[in-house]
């Protein structure tokens, strides 16, 4: 069992662990391993501004360091139940990642994509993976948040039936094409 930290109200929403890894026919989910930091680098190296533009871990380049320094925090989020994140392989080799991090009563979900598997539906089918299990294990709601001006990630809610509910101020630190002013989609558990 995993808990979430409540939304400062001091409640706490507790929920099934989930799998560390789903299958689908076009791909893979797996929890990331420290074998994953070479190529988790090679794959944001060669996806450059692709993703530069949108995420602000990826500007500047991304290091060995900065691998082995995600992967020790999506191990530590795992264990505590902060977060489950997954690297999304396509035949073997790491074609992006997508992570599932508790909210109170919910969760939200966050990905990426390198430069060279976009615009095959992968990203979509993994949100719909990960949103059917997130509801089976007890999530009221999924939440996907993007910059406004990142039309290609929200498109992906939309296909999926989530509704736009807000915007709000983004409370991340910025990549050079954002505005820092993120809509969020949600869907609910039907």
């Amino acid at each position: 069992m995993a808990c979430g930290a409540g939304s400062g109200r001091g409640t706490m929403r507790c929920m099934e662990t989930p799998a560390e890894t789903f299958t689908h026919d076009e791909f893979l989910l797996t929890r990331w391993t420290f074998a994953d930091g070479a190529p988790l680098r090679a794959v944001i190296e060669a996806s450059g501004a692709h993703l530069a533009d949108w995420v602000f871990w990826a500007t500047g380049g991304y290091s060995d360091e900065d691998a082995a320094t995600f992967l020790r925090l999506t191990n530590k989020n795992w264990e505590t139940g902060r977060a489950y994140d997954y690297a999304i392989r396509v035949d073997g080799s790491i074609a992006g990642g997508i992570g599932v991090m508790t909210r109170d009563g919910g969760v939200e979900i966050g990905y990426w994509l390198g430069h060279a598997s976009t615009g095959r539906g992968l990203v979509s089918r993994a949100v719909s993976l990960l949103a059917a299990d997130a509801f089976r294990r007890g999530a009221g709601y999924v939440e996907i948040k993007h910059d406004e001006l990142n039309t290609r990630s929200g498109a992906i809610p939309a296909r999926l039936g989530f509704t736009m509910v807000r915007k709000e101020t983004a409370d991340e630190d910025r990549a050079p094409a954002c505005t820092g002013v993120n809509h969020v989609w949600r869907l609910t558990a039907s």
